[in-house]
């Protein structure tokens, strides 16, 4: 029979292969706004944009888990979430290039 994975162990890693993700897109973005212009405006003013609105969305979540008693299930929940929108960016700006 197989041991199930411990749950921290689960969130650890998703954890690192969330931020091996965001490095890719942090190299990506640079990428883009080294090249200047327009379009580096416009990404810059995007990547704030997206982190506050991610951050309302992880703490709006997280409140929602506490209120419904399921506290433990916010690492997960957040980790998801930002897993999403890490995903999507990746996916936006490898096709640009």
């Amino acid at each position: 029979m197989r041991k199930k994975k411990a749950p921290w162990a689960t969130i650890a890693g998703g954890a690192v292969r969330l931020g091996a993700a965001a490095q890719t897109v942090i190299a990506l973005r640079l990428i883009r706004l080294a090249k200047g212009g327009a379009g580096a405006r416009h990404e810059a003013k995007r990547m704030v944009d997206e982190k506050i609105t991610a951050a309302l969305h992880a703490n709006s979540e997280a409140a929602r888990s506490i209120l419904a008693g399921r506290a433990t299930q916010i690492p997960a929940r957040t980790l998801a979430l930002y897993r999403a929108r890490v995903r999507r960016n990746l996916r936006r700006l490898s096709n640009k290039l």
